[in-house]
C-alpha cells in the first residue's frame, strides 16, 4: 500500500462533479488499486474514493484516476509531506465473533428464512476483495449475495454493495441481488440499502437455534 500525505486539491468529473478545495490529506492507493483520500478526521469514510478496477496514471503535477466507466479522480499534488510504500502481505481475511459465526451456519442451513425458495449455493463465496458470506439462488434461479451481520449497519451494505459490483462481473451470475441480514438492522442502514436496491431481513437468532435443535429430535 502506497501512503501519500500531501496538500492537494481533488476534482472528480463523473455521474456527478465534486471538489476538495486546498488542503493536507491522506492519499491511500491500495495494491489493488483503489485509491482513497482521506481527512483527518470523519471516522473511517473517505472524503472521495475511486474502487478497482482502475487506470493510474502520474506526473509531476499530481495523480489521475480513470476507471472503465469514465470517472475521472484528478488529485493536484501542491506540497509532498509524506510519500512511502508498506507491504502487507496477504490478508488473512475477516474471523467473524461466535455469534455471527454460528447465524451465517444457521442461515447456510435454512436459506429460506431470508426468502421464500431461496436455496444455498456456497458458503464464503470469493470474489477479489474477499468473500461473500452465503451465494443463493432464488426461485427464479437468479442469483443472491446474503452478507450476515449481528447489527445492520451502514458499513455492511457499502461492503455488500462492493461485493456485488465484483460478482455482476461474472457472466455466469449477473444479475446479482443483495440481502442485508441482521438480529437489527438501523434505520440509516435500511435507507441507504433500499436507494442500493438491496433487501433487508431481520433474522431471529434464538428461533433458527431451536429450529436446528428440532431436526435433531427423533420424536
Amino acid at each position: 500500500m502506497r501512503l501519500l500525505v500531501a496538500r492537494c486539491r481533488v476534482d472528480y468529473e463523473g455521474r456527478l462533479s465534486a471538489h476538495l478545495p486546498s488542503a493536507v490529506r491522506l492519499v491511500m492507493i491500495k495494491a489493488d488499486g483503489c485509491v482513497a483520500v482521506h481527512a483527518d478526521g470523519g471516522a473511517y469514510k473517505p472524503l472521495n474514493w475511486m474502487n478497482a478496477p482502475n487506470t493510474l496514471t502520474e506526473s509531476d503535477a499530481g495523480l489521475v484516476v480513470t476507471n472503465p466507466q469514465g470517472e475521472t479522480l484528478h488529485i493536484t499534488l501542491e506540497e509532498v509531506v509524506d510519500d512511502r510504500t508498506v507491504e502487507l502481505g496477504e490478508d488473512p481475511g475477516l474471523h467473524k465473533d461466535g455469534v455471527e459465526a454460528h447465524l451465517q451456519e444457521l442461515l447456510a442451513a435454512h436459506p429460506d428464512a431470508l426468502g421464500d425458495g431461496l436455496e444455498l449455493v456456497r458458503r464464503e463465496h470469493p470474489t477479489d476483495i474477499g468473500p461473500v458470506d452465503l451465494l443463493c439462488r432464488d426461485a427464479e434461479g437468479a442469483a443472491v449475495a446474503v452478507e450476515i451481520k449481528r447489527r445492520g449497519e451502514i458499513a455492511g451494505v457499502e461492503q455488500l454493495v462492493r461485493y456485488l459490483e465484483r460478482l455482476e462481473r461474472d457472466p455466469l451470475l449477473t444479475p446479482v441481488r443483495g440481502v442485508l441480514a441482521a438480529q437489527r438492522i438501523k434505520p440509516q442502514a435500511r435507507v441507504l440499502a433500499a436507494e442500493r436496491g438491496i433487501d433487508c431481513v431481520e433474522v431471529d437468532y434464538d428461533a433458527l437455534r431451536g429450529r436446528a435443535s428440532d431436526e435433531l429430535r427423533l420424536f
